[in-house]
């Protein structure tokens, strides 16, 4: 590494140690009630109705090893880059109105960094405001049945398809758990009307969607072997279910929760499916041939306190996905990506093969240390992702590891992380891995 990209990292860590020695001296100070009261305006005496707010802003600052032949904003080769951006800055509030009735609104930003997701003609400044989720839902029957409709977050998949961006354990989702981001969704999200409920210890949500038309064309004079998404006006229909033997979870709203540091015994087993017709297109045989979107989820979740006295906890996430996209379907992404240019495969920056017809299995573990006496707490954490891809001559692990410091759980916590991924050549082989460290600061109210 460079010298500079050496000293960005000596300060990762030193802002690390300091915010974390910073949360030991407040049991020196005045006693001062850090407990978290949710955000809420009761509409009657009896709180039945109310109206709940919530806010939170994730920042990140990273030090990146990057792909081979990544540029910067001037054009010069950068083997490393420093930089800090805005990962998420969101907004939502819902109203139970009555018992049978809720509105959902989410807004916000994501992904703002010093050279891109600003508005259009404005570079990296003033990034727009845009509808997460916005929905209507009704119930049925108490506890059993609810049907909503709007542009939702009641997927089909895996948990972590619907887990929630305030309480990962880790530092964020792998993004490969959201399949059809910003491919025929909308962040995630998707036109539809959705049924949910829960029947004993078994929770299930099941939709149909009209996911977004994606592509210039129905099907592009540039098609080749490799399946692409192409516009479609089929609808889509998803599902996931999982049997609670533990504790039950709310399924108030869909977000699902990515550990309870010690507050609930959950174990639950799951399966989900996302299924959308002839959304893709190859050329075969001089014809073009559309196919199927199948993606198909196995996953199971493990979270239980140790020792409540001490306030240890254990939070185990294990998920298989089996993704059918077409022949060859292969997207590279790279997470707030901000560099030019690029010689492998995956291209610039920090981009990798994420998304494809395949296979991946991932895996993630966290222990969390004795409090210390101000509630405050360490949870160290791994995981470990395993992806084989159609398109790929060459399967690949890659892990991350990381530190989280919980000041007030998961409303305010800091966290370090490394993570590594693999570099492909042209032709699909490997050609070694890469490396990025990053410094999150997480407040939610």
């Amino acid at each position: 590494m460079e010298l500079s990209t050496r000293s960005c990292l000596i300060v990762l860590w030193a802002l690390f140690a300091v915010s974390v020695v910073q949360g030991q001296d407040q049991d020196k100070e005045k006693e001062v009630d850090h407990a978290y009261k949710p955000l809420i305006l009761k509409l009657d005496k009896s709180g039945q109705k109310y109206i709940r707010f919530i806010t939170w802003h994730q920042f990140w600052g990273r030090v990146t090893e990057n792909n081979p032949g990544t540029l910067d904003v001037e054009g010069n080769p950068m083997d490393n880059s420093v930089d800090f951006g805005l990962r998420r800055s969101r907004f939502l509030f819902y109203a139970q109105i009555s018992p049978r009735y809720l509105i959902l609104t989410h807004f916000g930003i994501n992904n703002q960094t010093f050279v891109n997701g600003g508005a259009p003609g404005q570079g990296p400044k003033k990034p727009q405001l845009f509808m997460h989720d916005v929905w209507n839902e009704f119930m049925l029957e108490q506890d059993k049945l609810y049907i909503g409709a709007g542009l939702h977050y009641w997927h089909g998949v895996s948990r972590l398809t619907n887990g929630s961006t305030l309480n990962f354990m880790t530092i964020d989702a792998p993004i490969f758990n959201w399949a059809n981001i910003e491919a025929t969704d909308q962040f995630a999200r998707q036109f539809g009307i959705y049924a949910k409920g829960q029947l004993g210890k078994l929770d299930y949500r099941v939709a149909v969607n009209k996911p977004f038309s994606v592509g210039p064309v129905a099907i592009p004079e540039n098609l080749t072997s490799t399946a692409i998404n192409v516009q479609n006006q089929k609808a889509a229909f998803q599902g996931y279910f999982f049997y609670q033997f533990k504790d039950k979870e709310s399924n108030k709203l869909p977000y699902m929760v990515g550990s309870y540091l010690g507050e609930k015994e959950v174990f639950n087993i799951g399966a989900g499916f996302h299924s959308h017709t002839d959304a893709t297109a190859n050329l075969e045989n001089g014809a073009v041939r559309k196919h199927d979107i199948l993606q198909l989820g196995f996953d199971i979740f493990y979270d239980r306190p140790l020792n409540k006295a001490k306030g240890t906890a254990l939070s185990l996430y294990s998920v298989f996905y089996h993704y059918d996209f077409g022949p060859d379907y292969l997207r590279n992404i790279g997470l707030m990506n901000i560099g030019q240019g690029g010689t492998s495969l995956a291209g610039r920056g920090n981009a990798q093969p994420l998304i494809g017809t395949g296979n991946i299995w991932y895996t993630q573990l966290g222990y969390q240390l004795p409090k210390f006496s101000n509630g405050a707490a360490f949870m160290p954490y791994v995981t470990f992702t395993y992806k084989d891809f159609e398109a790929l001559q060459e399967s690949s692990s890659q892990f991350d590891l990381g530190m989280n410091y919980f000041i007030t759980g998961h409303h305010a916590k800091i966290t370090l992380q490394y993570s590594n991924r693999p570099i492909y050549e042209l032709d699909g082989t490997r050609d070694g891995s890469a490396g990025e460290f990053i410094l999150q600061t997480h407040i939610f109210l």
